[in-house]
């Protein structure tokens, strides 16, 4: 695998990236993560991954053991020392509980464990956006709050990732997932939309789901062009009456949707505010990151 990897500033290549077995980050899944990716060399929205990333250290107790600066340094230095070729970045950011003892008592584990991944970011095919992309809306259920909060960007990916393999078998692109109500809440890597009658609606945090970084900036953009924009809740049968539907993510940026199982969705091609919003998107993301790389 061509990666790069730093462990508590220790950095590897992918075969020789080790983390204990002792890390309760591997024992129960106890840690948190961010994705990011860059433009032009730069981790776009960074301050708002980190934003976010401290969130969700904090609804788990979990300490934070670096500054901002000081991780956005460790990162700049695990992308240099990569080799092979690295146009554009894929960075991964876990903080997990660190190494202790079998016991669920966080005092078990003195220091965090840091972990930053980087490797080639592989844009998704042109045709998923001049195209559109195939949903399955899954039988899987999205955690329950009160279970395990979404609002955590949790290492614990069980959920999610038995929602995609159910999509896989249906031969889509990404699962739609539902809350145990039924609502609509979102997908198992992106947030949700759908266009109607020349708004954008999408399900709302207390729907259960996670406050998507790519999903804040969509819905900035959509007021500055000028487009409704709102959180609504959202059931199954919206997707019939939707003129158009789209996911965000920090690698689907904004991805059009033509199809969900066997429903048709509009005409079946991109949608003009999908697109407008993709095109927005892409210049926001370039003059962001041109900016802050010449600060």
């Amino acid at each position: 695998m061509n990666a790069t990897i730093s462990v508590n500033g220790h950095i590897s290549d992918a075969a020789h990236a080790v983390v204990p077995v002792f890390d309760h980050g591997f024992l129960f899944g106890e840690g948190v993560y961010e994705t990011l990716r860059t433009y032009h060399g730069v981790p776009f929205l960074f301050d708002r991954h980190m934003r976010r990333l401290r969130q969700s250290a904090g609804l788990m107790a979990l300490p934070v053991p670096f500054s901002d600066a000081d991780l956005l340094a460790d990162i700049r230095k695990t992308m240099a020392a990569h080799t092979g070729g690295l146009q554009e970045a894929y960075i991964r950011i876990l903080l997990t509980r660190g190494v202790g003892d079998l016991s669920y008592n966080p005092t078990a584990c003195p220091t965090p464990t840091v972990v930053i991944i980087i490797k080639p970011f592989l844009a998704h095919p042109e045709r998923t956006f001049t195209e559109g992309i195939r949903l399955s809306l899954v039988s899987i259920r999205r955690n329950h709050p009160l279970a395990l909060n979404p609002m955590i960007k949790s290492n614990n990916l069980l959920n999610n990732a038995l929602a995609m393999q159910e999509a896989i078998r249906s031969e889509a692109e990404e699962a739609l997932m539902r809350n145990q109500n039924g609502d609509l809440v979102e997908c198992s890597q992106s947030n949700f939309f759908l266009v109607r009658d020349g708004a954008v609606l999408t399900p709302p945090l207390a729907a259960g789901l996670l406050p998507g970084i790519t999903r804040e900036l969509v819905m900035e953009l959509a007021d500055e062009l000028g487009v409704p924009a709102r959180d609504e809740r959202l059931t199954p049968d919206d997707l019939r009456t939707a003129d158009e539907a789209f996911i965000t993510g920090t690698t689907r940026e904004v991805t059009p949707v033509f199809r969900i199982d066997d429903l048709i969705i509009g005409n079946g091609a991109p949608g003009p505010i999908s697109m407008r919003l993709l095109t927005a998107f892409r210049a926001r993301a370039d003059e962001l990151s041109v900016r802050r790389d010449k600060v």
